[in-house]
């Protein structure tokens, strides 16, 4: 039949050059939000899509022959503009759907964003603005073909349909954007998302009213659109709701009190990114706390209310003069946590931090920038520099960072009164993920490790001396698993302190060259990780301390919140001679702690 072969040759078509543009757009937006070098790669890459496209558009143009139409395909013909006619509509309701989201989006971050880091912050919805774009022009294109190959008498209610369509939506935008504004700007509330909804529901609304009013056949489609279209309103959102900053544990956090009793001064070089902490005299103590796992969301807010009361009685008994995160402060995972937003427990676990006094830096775990969370790396970065330092004197996270692999590699020194550094505390990003596989753990990488060596020697150098120095991490190393092997065969080439293996190190399969650097260099005589929530044991390997710290996650481990024993902190005690004594703070052990009220609490709820 020479009109379908006709029809699927231009099909073929319309799907190539309409790929060809969509592309080309995508690359131009990546290209404003990338690095110089990238940014041009991407550049060059879209006008390689384009000149393709218009090359396939000349070609096609030149070798074009009408299709033969014999009148036997009316029937044919019909159905086919009924199925593009319907998807096109509902397309383009989707399009403006995004739209409006978009310029709400632009509405709210006016406020608070230059217009650059609004083109960055609005990269995923220009992403999805361009999946739909690209179904809504494939169906215009297939129209106007079948269009051009016979007069369609339903053609003019369908172009009164797409004006009905814009105008409805213009009407709606107008009062939305200026009601968001006002909000916005006296009430200082957001509610860009309750239009987003209320639009999408008139989408809803919509496809079940309206879809024959331009077609051929009377057959209601209604049931079967509205079913995909409530199903894809769901999804958005709970997306949108699960995405939303929720501070549900403020009031808690506006009762903690000042806690902080060291005496160290603390310096920042903006020319390498290095705090010193300084010491006048006595023990430094620094509290190793990991796998916080704040939720951010009204559903997890007793667990994350947990969270910080086990964090403040732990404060409280140790005193420190740092607190190190070992990595997954917040855990945006969706049905887990009910959240996908990972700044709101950023930002609620700063602010509680801020109010105790207590300095504090941190490690990323696998969980801090998961890719499905609402906020990507770079904007992460950004909140806690935004966070640090300079603003709330507390956060010690470098605002220069080492060119190196990693979200943050940071070296943190701790001297004596007179000056002399007493230890050298570095803090490496094991990463997240490889990519290779459904969870399968990174680890740190080469250059990460050259830029260890690097910074331990130069150490060594300035201070005519061997420099003892302390890693902190969140995915542990193999050695870990070696070393425990090891124990449970009885050698004796590791020494055990103290504490439990529950469950498999979840170490990487990519084997670092972190332990054998150390061991080579013979200046850092512990490592301290996380990541395994029921693992706080501490074995001394080939002469470096490996130590797990004990967790405080009430929310992403299956049952965790009813168990009790591995919640806790690390103490590490710096004497004044550089030595180290490491020592677990187990929660149970604080008098009238909250593990010991959220297990009285589980108990009564079972009974």
């Amino acid at each position: 039949m020479e009109f379908i072969t006709a029809f699927r040759k231009e099909r073929r078509y319309i799907y190539l050059v309409t790929a060809l543009g969509i592309l080309s757009c995508v690359c131009i937006l990546s290209a404003v939000r990338s690095f110089v070098w990238y940014s041009l790669l991407l550049l060059l890459l879209a006008v390689a899509l384009f000149a393709t496209m218009i090359y396939a558009v000349r070609n096609h143009r030149a070798k074009a022959v009408t299709a033969v139409f014999d009148g036997l395909h009316e029937d044919l013909l019909q159905r086919l503009f009924d199925r593009y006619a319907r998807r096109s509509a509902i397309w383009m309701l989707l399009v403006l759907l995004q739209v409006l989201d978009i310029v709400l989006s632009i509405v709210h971050m006016s406020f608070y964003y230059s217009a650059l880091e609004i083109l960055g912050n609005l990269f995923g919805g220009a992403l999805r603005l361009s999946f739909c774009a690209f179904f809504l022009i494939v169906n215009l294109l297939k129209l106007r073909w079948l269009h051009r190959q016979w007069a369609f008498e339903r053609w003019s209610d369908l172009c009164r349909e797409y004006r009905f369509i814009l105008i409805t939506f213009v009407i709606f935008l107008i009062p939305a954007v200026g009601l968001c504004y006002g909000f916005e700007r006296i009430f200082v509330l957001d509610i860009s998302a309750f239009f987003t909804f209320m639009f999408a529901a008139w989408i809803v609304v919509y496809s079940f009213l309206r879809l024959n009013r331009f077609t051929y056949s009377t057959k209601n489609h209604a049931r079967a659109v509205l079913a995909v279209a409530l199903t894809a309103l769901v999804a958005f959102g709970a997306y949108k709701f699960l995405s939303r900053d929720i501070w549900l544990t403020q009031p808690y956090i506006n009762t903690v009190p000042y806690l902080y009793e060291g005496d160290s001064d603390i310096s920042y070089d903006e020319s390498n990114g290095v705090y010193t902490m300084t010491k006048t005299e006595g023990d430094f103590r620094i509290l190793q706390l990991t796998d916080i796992h704040l939720g951010g969301s009204a559903l997890s807010f007793d667990k994350d209310l947990y969270a910080l009361q086990a964090v403040r009685a732990l404060l409280e008994e140790t005193r420190p003069d740092l607190v190190i995160v070992t990595g997954d402060l917040s855990y945006p995972v969706g049905l887990s946590s009910f959240s996908f937003n990972n700044t709101a427990p950023v930002q609620q676990f700063a602010a509680f931090m801020r109010n105790t006094g207590v300095p504090w830096a941190f490690t990323y775990g696998n969980h801090d920038t998961e890719n499905y969370a609402a906020t990507d790396v770079s904007e992460i970065q950004n909140l806690y520099q935004s966070l640090s330092w300079e603003t709330s004197h507390t956060l010690l996270y470098p605002y220069v960072q080492p060119d190196v692999f990693g979200r943050n590699n940071q070296l943190i020194e701790i001297r004596r009164g007179d000056g002399t550094l007493n230890q050298a505390i570095f803090l490496l990003d094991s990463n997240a993920y490889t990519g290779e596989g459904f969870n399968k753990y990174d680890y740190i990488h080469d250059d990460q490790v050259q830029w260890y060596r690097t910074e331990t020697l130069r150490l060594n150098k300035e201070a005519h001396k061997t420099v003892p120095s302390l890693v902190f991490f969140h995915i542990p190393l193999q050695e870990y698993q070696t070393a425990y092997d090891l124990y449970e065969q009885g050698s004796d080439e590791v020494q055990y302190f103290f504490g439990d293996k529950e469950q498999k190190v979840g170490s990487s399969e990519h084997p670092s060259g972190m332990f054998e650097a150390a061991k080579e260099l013979g200046s850092t005589t512990g490592f301290f990780c996380g990541h395994n929530h029921l693992n706080n044991y501490s074995i001394e390997y080939e002469g470096i301390r490996l130590t797990y710290g004990m967790s405080i996650d009430y929310l992403a481990t299956p049952g965790i919140a009813r168990m009790t024993k591995q919640r806790g902190g690390t103490l590490i005690t710096i004497h004044e001679d550089g030595s180290t004594e490491i020592s677990r703070v187990p929660l149970e052990s604080i008098e009238q702690t909250p593990s010991m009220i959220t297990k009285d609490l589980f108990m009564a709820k079972e009974k």
